[in-house]
């Protein structure tokens, strides 16, 4: 990447931090519908960018589509609803699943395949439990069968675990605190706040330990393709 790219990226890195940051002072501010959806999909979307300008391969160019179906999510979900913007959340699970399984750490701990193991019927069945709403329960469950199994690959991928594995797991929190809102818990500004920084936080791991690893052509000496 040249001098000049590599400082263009990080300028749109820097305005997705800001981007993801300043959302918060645009709740309950009375603001069009329309310029609350843009300044939402900003931070991840600027994400998405960020991914496209480091993008040099097939991985690279995954990521993007990650952070794009993030993106999309984000403005669905308040323009056409949970259920349409959780589908396009799901298609990014989807991809992530793929980009995780391209890039399997070789040899994993036992501790680290334990908790990946457990990872998956636990949210989905706390994800199960959660909604008031017991009729929407099974397509909750559904959509975290696909969240679960994004945070336990990207768990055992060979990408930084404390980035990218992290990440996904502040991903799993914030949509279970969204799961628990329409149930136990409050829909209050503390719920809020940590719903949208468990996500938005979670993102910018994901794709800054990707991109990093990618870049610096990190295969580990035995990358395997799946």
């Amino acid at each position: 990447m040249s001098q000049s790219s590599s400082r263009l990226a990080k300028a749109v890195l820097i305005a997705s931090i800001l981007a993801g940051v300043s959302y918060v002072a645009a709740w309950d501010r009375g603001l069009p519908q329309a310029a609350e959806l843009t300044w939402k999909g900003l931070g991840v979307g600027l994400l998405a960018i960020y991914a496209a300008l480091n993008a040099r391969t097939l991985d690279g160019w995954l990521l993007v589509a990650v952070m794009a179906f993030g993106a999309l999510g984000d403005v669905l979900l308040g323009a056409a609803g949970l259920t349409v913007g959780a589908l396009a959340f799901l298609a990014g699970h989807l991809v992530a699943i793929g980009l995780y399984l391209r890039n399997r750490r070789p040899r994993p701990a036992r501790s680290q395949v334990a908790l990946a193991v457990v990872l998956v019927p636990a949210v989905v069945v706390i994800a199960f439990l959660l909604p008031a709403d017991r009729a929407g329960a099974p397509g909750v469950a559904l959509y975290s069968l696909g969240l679960a199994t994004m945070a336990a690959t990207a768990w055992l991928s060979r990408f930084p675990r404390y980035r990218v594995g992290i990440g996904a797991l502040m991903f799993v929190v914030s949509d279970l605190l969204i799961f628990g809102r329409g149930g136990p818990l409050p829909d209050s500004f503390a719920v809020g706040l940590a719903v949208w920084g468990l996500y938005y936080f979670g993102q910018m791991l994901i794709c800054v330990g990707v991109v990093s690893s990618v870049r610096h052509g990190a295969r580990m000496g035995t990358h395997t393709h799946g």
